[in-house]
């Protein structure tokens, strides 16, 4: 579906299937000389013909057209090397490329998820699942490494990009001061919850995300334009919201470690999840990677504020309720 969203700006639904998020939202700005698009959508066929015949059908020249992607993940970066042209300038976080050198592999994620408690035999089921493995870029492009305050340029739009970690590291969203729009990226959704996930401990993915709410929320906005599901105009009261239901589920946490010392699969296992299965042993296995993903940020947050203690004398990483 395209939907023209403002003067001269478009948004292309790309469907998602099999994910809980449905479709992407893939927003194109034209200008008389250059074009943009923000995000991309899987690697993927469906995605890929979603996008053509939604490129197509807004007469948009790939050799005319540059690229900006909001955070690493894969529905968002997945296409871009089949998309962009040797024309296109690709605008990214430069802390979210770093996912894409050379030297690094999933395996020190693997590793942190093994002394996290996550069942060894699980692992590799889990990593052959896993959408960033399967659908991200199979070549990566040059970027054009882009930092918090820089501005991108496009006819009538003027973008300033916001770094605001916590989705991932590297995020970033994009605002346009005069016209009052906020994409917003998976920063902040409005049908949904933003995930949030922490695999290294030196990472406080939560507490960053918190920080990253707090910094957008007095923007002027008249309209916010996310990654997936539906525009919104409350920015506050959304993001009210986000921080209430984080608050919420790390008392959540708190209260399935008790008094008991507990590893964070264990954790994960106890909290409520929706997703449509009697147990957590019927849940997919990779429900139970971002699930357990879930924990250890909001396990890192409370350790933080010293609510959680974390125990790390032996193989497996417990934690326990603080004793202050």
């Amino acid at each position: 579906m395209i939907e023209e969203v403002r003067d001269r700006l478009y948004r292309i639904e790309v469907p998602l299937p099999n994910s809980p998020l449905k479709e992407l939202n893939s927003y194109v700005i034209k200008a008389d000389d250059r074009n943009l698009i923000i995000d991309t959508g899987f690697n993927r066929s469906v995605c890929f013909e979603a996008m053509q015949k939604g490129l197509s059908a807004l007469d948009i020249d790939l050799s005319k057209t540059d690229f900006m992607i909001t955070h690493m993940h894969a529905d968002h970066t997945g296409l871009i090397s089949r998309l962009a042209t040797k024309t296109s300038t690709i605008y990214f976080s430069r802390i979210d490329a770093r996912v894409f050198d050379k030297d690094n592999n999933w395996q020190a994620m693997i590793d942190y998820a093994v002394i996290n408690g996550f069942p060894a035999d699980e692992l590799m089921k889990v990593l052959h699942n896993h959408p960033g493995y399967k659908y991200s870029p199979k070549t990566i492009p040059d970027f054009h490494l882009i930092d918090d305050g820089n501005i991108i340029e496009m006819g009538d739009y003027n973008l300033k990009c916001i770094s605001t970690p916590g989705h991932t590291e590297g995020h970033i969203c994009l605002y346009d001061e005069d016209k009052k729009i906020l994409f917003s990226g998976d920063h902040i959704l409005y049908d949904i919850t933003p995930h949030i996930e922490s695999w290294a401990y030196q990472i406080n993915s939560l507490k960053n995300y918190m920080d990253s709410l707090d910094k957008v929320y007095n923007l002027p906005v008249n309209i916010v334009l996310p990654g997936h599901r539906n525009f919104f105009t409350d920015l506050q009261g959304r993001i009210d919201e986000l921080k209430e239901h984080h608050q919420l589920r790390a008392d959540e946490v708190l209260n399935v470690v008790e008094s008991k010392t507990k590893n964070a699969y264990e954790i994960a296992a106890g909290m409520t999840w929706d997703i449509d299965c009697e147990s957590w042993a019927d849940f997919p296995v990779a429900q139970k990677w971002f699930a357990t993903g879930e924990a250890i940020a909001h396990l890192r947050y409370l350790e933080s504020e010293g609510r959680i203690k974390r125990n790390t004398e032996s193989e497996i990483i417990t934690f326990s309720a603080s004793s202050n």
